[in-house]
C-alpha cells in the first residue's frame, strides 16, 4: 500500500492502537485548505517541472488547481500531477492550491546549475521510514516526473514531484526495512548507485485507558537498522495528556537489535489522545 506521508507518521489512540495508512490512489475529493503542494524546492530558469498535490490521507488529487505568483496556472491531471515551466526573469516563485493561504516556494536558478551528462545525487536522506517519501537533491535529473526512472532494490518507485534539481519520491511498497540499492536514471543517464536505509516504525502502548495522573510509556520498535535514529514525538492531544519534555520532543533510539525509542505521557484527563511520531530527517551529502 503506497502512502505518501510528511515522514513517518503513526497515530496512537489510547482506546486501540490506530495506525492511520497514507493510501497511494488518486482521490477527486477537494478540501483546498488541507490539500497539501509538493513544490519542487529549486527549478530551472526556462525549464519544465512537475508539481504534485496530496489530499488529506496523503493521495494523489487530481483536477486540482494551482495558481503561481507570476499569474500561471496548472491544474493537476488525473495523476494528481502537473508540468509548469519557470519565468526566465525571476528568483524565486510561489505557488498556492485555489483557496488555501499557504505557498510554497522555489528558487529558480540558471541552466549552468543543473549541466551534468549523467544525473548526480548531492544529498539523501540517511533514514527513510518505510512507504514514506523522500527528497534528492543534485543535478541531471528530468523536469517530467515520469521521465525519471527511480530504482529501490530493483523496483520502480514513484517520482511525485521534479525538477533538474530535486526530486520528491515515494517507494515501492515492495521495499523492506534495511538497506537499500537506490539508483536513478533521466532519458536513460544512470547516476552512480547507492545505498538509503529504509526503517519500519512498530508503535506499541498498553491500550487501556489512560486515567488523570497516570504515567504511561510509549514504545517505538525500529527494524532495518542498529544505529541510533532520531525520532521526534508530537502530543496531538495536550488537553488529555502532558507528554514529558513537552509537547514536541526528539530523542535518539537506543540503538542495537532492540532498538527502541520511549516517549513518556501523563494523563490529565480522561479521553482518547493521539501521538504522531516521526524519523527526524538526517541528510548525507555525497560527493
Amino acid at each position: 500500500m503506497l502512502r505518501f506521508g510528511l515522514s513517518a507518521f503513526l497515530a496512537l489512540s489510547i482506546s486501540g492502537l490506530l495506525a492511520q495508512p497514507f493510501q497511494g490512489q488518486a482521490t477527486s475529493v477537494h478540501s483546498p485548505a488541507k490539500h497539501r503542494l509538493l513544490l519542487p524546492p529549486q527549478i530551472i530558469s526556462g525549464e519544465r517541472a512537475t508539481l504534485a498535490v496530496l489530499d488529506t490521507n496523503g493521495r494523489l488529487a487530481p483536477g486540482v488547481t494551482v495558481n503561481f505568483s507570476n499569474g500561471d496556472r496548472v491544474t493537476t491531471d488525473k495523476t494528481g500531477r502537473a508540468l509548469f515551466v519557470a519565468p526566465l526573469d525571476q528568483k524565486e516563485i510561489s505557488a498556492s492550491i485555489v483557496g488555501s493561504n499557504r505557498r510554497a516556494k522555489a528558487a529558480i536558478l540558471s541552466a549552468a546549475v543543473a549541466s551534468a551528462d549523467t544525473p548526480v545525487v548531492s544529498t539523501a536522506p540517511k533514514f527513510v521510514a518505510a512507504g514514506d517519501r523522500f527528497e534528492l537533491r543534485g543535478k541531471g535529473f528530468c523536469g517530467d516526473a515520469d521521465a525519471n526512472q527511480v530504482l529501490i532494490t530493483g523496483k520502480r518507485a514513484l517520482v511525485l514531484a521534479s525538477s533538474p534539481l530535486a526530486l520528491t519520491i515515494t517507494p515501492p511498497p515492495e521495499v523492506a526495512p534495511g538497506r537499500a540499492r537506490l539508483q536513478l536514471s533521466c532519458t536513460k543517464n544512470e547516476s552512480a548507485p547507492f545505498i538509503i536505509t529504509f526503517l519500519e516504525l512498530d508503535l506499541r502502548a498498553d491500550s487501556s485507558p489512560l486515567k488523570p495522573g497516570e504515567q504511561r510509556s510509549i514504545s517505538v520498535h525500529i527494524k532495518g537498522t542498529t544505529g541510533r535514529v532520531p525520532i521526534e514525538a508530537t502530543n496531538l492531544s495536550p488537553n488529555i495528556a502532558e507528554m514529558v519534555g513537552g509537547n514536541s520532543v526528539i530523542s535518539k533510539s537506543s540503538g542495537g537489535s532492540e532498538n527502541i525509542a520511549r516517549v513518556v505521557l501523563i494523563g490529565k484527563a480522561r479521553g482518547t489522545f493521539r501521538v504522531a511520531i516521526r524519523v527526524v530527517p538526517t541528510i548525507l551529502r555525497r560527493h
